[in-house]
């Protein structure tokens, strides 16, 4: 089947940029103080704390890479599979979700700084916004895939046009605008999806046509991989999840428990509906479009569908993108204002002068964000990376301060410092050898090093001190 475009579907898409646009602009007249920007007040309630969790994570990484390029690329069992690493990050986020909110911190390195010291917070500021303006870059890519489906404007300037509108938005409400938004969208995309479901297998021909048309390997458990290239794909999304200082910011910003507890459930249970449904979408796509790029699959079959379905499927698609973009812009900025400007260049800075700060850091993240997207082929590619920065470089030692109590400074900044040192040099110095992504030797590294070095320093430490003890003269024991 030939890939056309309907330029109709763009009156959906811009009608909705108009409401979210108005909705941002309406919301930035309430934020008064920097909690107010970065938390949203504290002020979320279980349905908005649904949506934006939700939104936020199954965002560009989920329409364009993740389950869905697993789909068109490998297969649809692998890309169901990848379900499975969210499932168990929600349900071990949600255990620890109460003492991440009595931390009372805006920042992750804030969290790591309680055990670890100073050093640690510019360090772990460092390597999330590594991370975090990765998983911004792809954001913009998604727009431009849009863009291109929709009118066939090039996706370079579709992406273009996608780095303005999600810094203009991260700029303008903060999280209280992202985290409204976030809940349209993700009822839409919800109610997208799974009307989409019969309407895309029907217009493939139905299941036995899909199955007879892509490579067979599609059809096996692994779809060509082998199984430490899965977990390869795996791993990092579980451990970005286990870390993640986005959904951290989310959960500190509920309005309590209660709402937190709720909020938590549904996201459960809309990440075990949505992610299948975009891996059936996408592998049915791979079916009907075997030459498109592999992020554009689910977003390609907007095109098959009634136009009004499609153009409410491609809004909410849109939105998921944008407002991914935005809170992981936003939260980059927050690094760099409250663990950077204010610890080292202005301690002394006003609640109106973060503010500003904050706001100042979104266009210049933004675009670096956009560099970086420049540099890779895919956008399973740049998802990978980021993610393991991410899990091999921060969540080792934020877990530690959180669930152990002995682990110490020495541990958690050796482990921080190998977890991203390793992840560059399989990546880059290296080229990813035997087409395994780093987590598979990363992640492990940096939990040994946290271990072993907390274990070993720990044991020296108590030895000195024993031994000092023992040749201290007698009138001074």
């Amino acid at each position: 089947m030939e890939l056309t475009h309907n330029p109709n579907l763009l009156w959906y898409v811009l009608i909705y940029g108009i409401v979210i646009v108005g909705m941002g602009f309406y919301y930035s007249k309430k934020i008064k103080t920097g909690e107010d920007f970065v938390l949203a007040g504290k002020t979320l309630g279980p349905l908005v704390l649904m949506g934006t969790l939700l939104a936020t994570w199954t965002g560009g990484g989920t329409i364009t890479g993740g389950g869905n390029s697993l789909a068109y690329s490998f297969g649809i069992w692998p890309a169901l599979f990848f379900t499975l690493p969210s499932l168990l990050g929600i349900a071990a986020i949600s255990i620890i979700a109460p003492k991440i909110r009595k931390l009372g911190k805006y920042t992750i390195s804030e969290i790591l700084e309680i055990k670890y010291g100073k050093f640690s917070r510019v360090l772990s500021s460092i390597i999330i916004i590594m991370a975090y303006v990765g998983i911004v870059s792809y954001q913009f890519k998604g727009v431009g895939y849009i863009l291109n489906v929709t009118t066939g404007l090039s996706i370079d300037t579709g992406t273009l046009i996608g780095v303005g509108i999600i810094i203009i938005l991260a700029t303008s409400g903060g999280l209280m605008s992202v985290a409204t938004t976030d809940a349209l969208s993700a009822f839409l995309m919800f109610f997208g999806l799974i009307v989409a479901i019969p309407i895309v297998l029907t217009a493939a021909g139905g299941w036995d046509n899909i199955v007879a048309n892509v490579p067979e390997k599609h059809l096996t458990l692994t779809g060509g991989l082998t199984p430490l290239q899965m977990l390869g794909y795996y791993i990092p999304l579980l451990f970005l999840l286990l870390g993640d200082q986005n959904m951290y910011q989310r959960l500190a910003a509920s309005k309590g428990d209660k709402a937190t507890k709720i909020g938590a459930i549904g996201w459960f249970l809309g990440i075990l509906i949505v992610t299948p449904a975009v891996a059936f979408i996408a592998f049915a796509a791979r079916a009907m479009f075997p030459e498109i790029n592999p992020g554009m699959a689910l977003i390609s079959t907007t095109l098959i569908m009634p136009t009004i379905l499609g153009g409410i499927l491609v809004a909410a698609l849109t939105a998921f993108i944008i407002t991914t973009g935005n809170s992981y812009l936003l939260s980059a900025a927050t690094n760099v204002t409250y663990d950077i400007y204010t610890q080292y260049f202005k301690p002394d800075a006003t609640d109106k002068e973060k503010l500003f700060f904050t706001k100042f850091s979104v266009p210049v993240l933004g675009i670096i964000s956009y560099i970086l997207i420049r540099f890779f082929p895919t956008v399973l590619s740049i998802q990978m990376y980021a993610y393991t920065v991410y899990g091999a470089g921060i969540t080792p030692a934020v877990l530690g301060v959180i669930l152990w109590k002995r682990v110490n400074k020495a541990g958690g900044i050796s482990s921080m410092l190998a977890g991203v040192l390793f992840t560059l040099l399989w990546e880059i110095a290296l080229g990813r050898p035997f087409g395994l992504n780093s987590s598979i030797i990363s992640v492990p590294i940096a939990i040994i090093v946290l271990v072993g070095v907390t274990l070993l320093t720990t044991k020296n430490n108590r030895t000195r001190l024993s031994d000092s003890t023992k040749k201290a003269p007698l009138a001074s024991r």
